[in-house]
């Protein structure tokens, strides 16, 4: 199937590694031109060496995403860069998932207002293109009652705000979705930590996975390009749980 990406600008937030770079990768395999940001130049280069085997433009830069100044300037930096934006893959988190005052603040710092503020700075760039699509990465954890009490309530605002902007933004020709991932394994990320440093606590989440396996985050970039692409034009609104039924 041809997703109909080719030569659009897309940019993907925290797109060096793991999900991000996945979804960036599935892109760029669709054609499509990317921009990814990151927290180190190191990982950002490493990726862009990648993404670049597929013939597409690369654009690359560091981005503290709690910073709304250094939003702002990424984004249309990238949007130069790329000619124009067609697409956002909003995929921040600063995994706080501490029940105090630290742990709530980075969620609502990097998970939520990250959102909100790639956003705001998009919107103009996507409404100029005559309209376009954005996808909000959320996790499970946003769909019922989460052990990590700060990540789970964030996760579930953005589910929240998925719906709420694709309502708003369906004047402009803007698509707005959301994919909650399950337990996604990949080097040196979240899950791969926690097998090393607390196997118990990998066996049991392991055990509740009825598919017998974590995730792979290119099982989540295949769903994300679809729901960029030109064939899921009818769809905005939607959160899509990629877990192999463990939120079941």
């Amino acid at each position: 199937m041809d997703l109909g990406l080719k030569d659009k600008g897309i940019i993907i937030t925290g797109g060096s590694k793991g999900i991000g770079f996945s979804i960036a990768e599935a892109c760029a395999k669709e054609g499509a031109w990317v921009s990814i940001c990151g927290r180190t130049q190191s990982s950002l280069d490493e990726a862009a060496e990648k993404l670049k085997a597929y013939g597409g433009k690369v654009h690359t830069a560091v981005c503290d995403i709690s910073e709304a100044d250094a939003i702002a300037a990424y984004v249309d930096e990238a949007a130069k860069a790329l000619g124009g934006l067609y697409g956002l893959v909003n995929n921040p988190s600063g995994f706080g998932n501490s029940d105090n005052e630290e742990g709530w603040q980075k969620g609502i710092d990097i998970d939520l207002m990250g959102v909100v503020r790639t956003t705001w700075a998009a919107a103009p760039h996507l409404k100029a293109n005559g309209g376009g699509s954005i996808l909000n990465i959320s996790s499970i954890s946003g769909l019922a009652a989460s052990g990590n009490i700060s990540y789970g309530a964030v996760k579930a605002a953005v589910i929240q705000l998925t719906q709420s902007h694709a309502k708003t933004m369906a004047a402009d020709k803007i698509r707005v979705n959301c994919i909650a991932p399950g337990s996604i394994e990949f080097p040196d990320g979240v899950w791969d930590q926690v097998k090393k440093n607390m196997p118990a606590m990998y066996d049991a989440t392991l055990a509740g996975i009825p598919y017998g396996r974590m995730g792979l985050p290119e099982e989540v970039g295949s769903v994300a390009a679809f729901l960029m692409s030109a064939p899921a034009y009818w769809t905005t609104g939607q959160t899509i749980a990629v877990d192999g039924a463990q939120s079941l």
